[in-house]
C-alpha cells in the first residue's frame, strides 16, 4: 500500500480550481519533492493531505485513511505560515505539542533546539525569521510520524540557513516514513530528494525518481524545472 493515493483530485476556490483532476500514488520511504510555481497547487495539495482542508472532490489516502482525525494521528505537517504564539519560548512550544500529539519525541525536540542553538531565554517575537522556522521544523520532525509535509521549510532564510535546516530535517527523517516537501529552490533539495513531482496549473507536469530523470534529459533537476516550466 502507497503511503499517499490520489484519483481524481480536484479543488476549487470560488469556482476557480487550485487542483484539477490530479492523480498521485507515492510510496514509503522516501524524500519527495514537491516542485512547482506560485499558484501551481503545492500548498493546497499539502493542506488537503494534511486534513486541514475540506470540500474537496476525488479520492485520497494517507497510510490508508482519508484525511481527517486518523490520518492526523500519523501525518505531521509543517505550514507555510508561523503558527505559534509571539509570547511563547521554545520550551513552551515543546511543551504544547507534547501535550497535543501522542507520538511526540520531548528528547528530540529539545536536542533539535540545541542542535539549531536556538536561545532558550527568548520569546519568539524576539527571534528571527530562520530562528523561528527552525523552531517548527524541529516540532515537526520530532513527532514519529509516518507521513511528513513540510511546506516551503528553506523559504525566505539565507543559503546558510538552508544547509543547516535540512541538515536538522534529514538528521530526523526515519527510512521508512515519507517525506513531501514543498519548494520552489529546487537546487537546495535537489541532493537529498529520492524523486520529484512538478506540478503546473493544478496538474502534475512531469513526475519520477530523481536520477532516472537527470539520465533521461541530461541535466539536473533544477535545470529541468526551468526548462519543463518555460515550455
Amino acid at each position: 500500500m502507497n503511503a499517499i493515493e490520489v484519483r481524481h483530485l480536484t479543488k476549487s476556490y470560488r469556482g476557480r480550481p487550485a487542483l484539477e483532476d490530479l492523480s498521485l500514488s507515492l510510496p514509503a520511504g522516501q524524500i519527495v519533492g514537491l516542485m512547482g510555481d506560485n499558484g501551481s497547487g503545492k500548498t493546497t495539495l499539502l493542506k488537503i493531505l494534511a486534513g486541514v482542508l475540506a470540500d474537496w472532490e476525488g479520492e485520497v489516502s494517507v497510510c490508508g485513511h482519508t484525511p481527517g482525525v486518523e490520518s492526523k494521528a500519523v501525518v505531521s505537517f509543517l505550514p507555510d505560515a508561523s503558527f505559534l504564539p509571539d509570547h511563547y519560548s521554545c520550551a513552551d512550544a515543546i511543551t504544547l505539542y507534547a501535550e497535543f500529539f501522542a507520538d511526540f519525541d520531548t528528547a528530540k525536540a529539545r536536542d533539535m533546539v540545541d542542535f539549531f542553538h536556538l536561545p532558550g531565554d527568548r520569546t519568539l517575537k524576539e527571534l528571527s525569521k530562520g530562528m523561528r522556522e527552525k523552531l517548527q521544523i524541529a516540532l515537526a520532525m520530532s513527532r514519529r510520524a509516518r507521513v511528513y509535509l513540510l511546506d516551503e521549510p528553506i523559504s525566505g532564510v539565507d543559503p546558510a540557513a538552508r544547509d543547516v535546516i535540512m541538515r536538522g530535517i534529514l538528521t530526523n527523517f526515519s527510512e521508512d516514513a515519507l517525506m513531501v516537501v514543498s519548494t520552489h529552490l529546487i537546487a537546495d533539495i535537489e541532493p537529498v530528494v529520492d524523486s520529484v513531482v512538478f506540478l503546473r496549473g493544478g496538474h502534475v507536469l512531469l513526475q519520477g525518481n530523481a536520477d532516472d530523470l537527470r539520465a533521461e534529459h541530461h541535466m539536473g533537476l533544477d535545470a529541468l524545472f526551468r526548462k519543463v516550466y518555460a515550455s
